[in-house]
């Protein structure tokens, strides 16, 4: 039998506290908040350890990039707008703080309902056993012919959507973020898997327009991709479809000769995800630039995140 003699502690090394490196200090500590704080009280309040100081850094980045004219690119699923995100996406849009937004094709269904009736989110599991999920009228007909006319007058899908919304006049048009980009001539790419999005189901869906405008917008995010050196991607709850497409489009930004380095770049979602993690913080930022990732529910971190943009933003600038 292997026998195991108990170790000899008199043997046990120790050191003075004082001598060992520590990464948490009183000066980081967090502050309470008392009431009637401004928000630049609540964040200066925050712990400086951790996504905390992650949060000050990158709002401090946007800030400076924004001044310097750097590209900051907004790419995005369709969560964010389901959970009331779609004015504060629309604000940096209206404040020149994005210069270009990337969505999933679940997106453009949210963002059309909200424009058209003020509600959007339907209860899958209530309409799935008899098959009505998915299939509202008004959204495929409007959705699937606005694809098809951008089709037809070559466009791209985000521009096709955002610009019949505008035409439409629909009434809550000023909650839409693809008719705030068509409005603003700002670049909205929108990055289709077919069968992934409920218009997919409806009869008026084309694959030929849905494939040529989405293969549209793909490359108009590489020619944004291509002006993105020192500039800021945030990706905002796309587990794979967005990730998977900036990655190419850098890419092939890349490949035809763009210099595309230094950048900032954010993963935010409340999971933290394989897809996200290899291609929109560690695979851009390789050799030059920065990943970070945000990790928390979309209704909290975001409208935090903006505000400590728009706080760093109206700091004074060093001489």
């Amino acid at each position: 039998m292997r026998r195991f003699p108990p170790l000899d502690l008199a043997q046990v090394r120790t050191y003075p506290l004082g001598k060992r490196p520590s990464k948490v200090a009183t000066g980081a500590l967090g502050v309470p908040h008392r009431a009637n704080g401004s928000v630049r009280d609540l964040l200066a309040a925050l712990p400086d350890v951790l996504a905390a100081r992650d949060l000050r850094a990158i709002a401090a980045a946007i800030a400076s990039r924004q001044r310097a004219g750097k590209t900051i690119v907004l790419g995005m699923g369709a969560h964010p707008i389901k959970v009331g995100l779609s004015p504060l996406i629309i604000d940096l849009m209206e404040r020149e703080v994005l210069h270009a937004v990337a969505m999933n094709g679940a997106a453009i269904i949210h963002d059309f309902e909200l424009a058209y009736q003020g509600e959007t989110s339907e209860d899958v599991a209530a309409h799935l056993p008899d098959g009505r999920f998915g299939m509202a009228q008004e959204t495929g007909e409007f959705l699937n012919r606005a694809i098809v006319q951008g089709a037809q007058a070559g466009l791209g899908l985000g521009q096709s959507v955002g610009r019949e919304i505008a035409r439409a006049a629909l009434p809550h048009q000023r909650l839409s973020i693809l008719a705030a980009a068509d409005r603003l001539a700002i670049p909205a790419t929108v990055h289709v898997a077919i069968g992934t999005d409920i218009i997919h189901m409806h009869p008026s869906a084309d694959g030929a327009a849905i494939g040529s405008t989405s293969l549209a917008d793909f490359r108009a995010l590489a020619a944004v991709a291509a002006g993105m050196d020192g500039g800021v991607f945030i990706n905002l709850g796309s587990a794979v479809v967005i990730p998977e497409t900036f990655l190419k489009a850098l890419n092939l930004a890349r490949n035809v000769g763009a210099t595309v380095a230094d950048l900032v770049t954010v993963d935010m979602d409340f999971l933290r995800h394989y897809r996200p993690h290899v291609n929109v913080v560690q695979r851009p930022t390789l050799g030059s630039g920065r990943g970070y990732e945000l990790t928390g529910h979309h209704e909290i971190m975001f409208p935090l995140l903006c505000a400590a943009i728009t706080e760093e933003m109206e700091r004074p600038t060093r001489a």
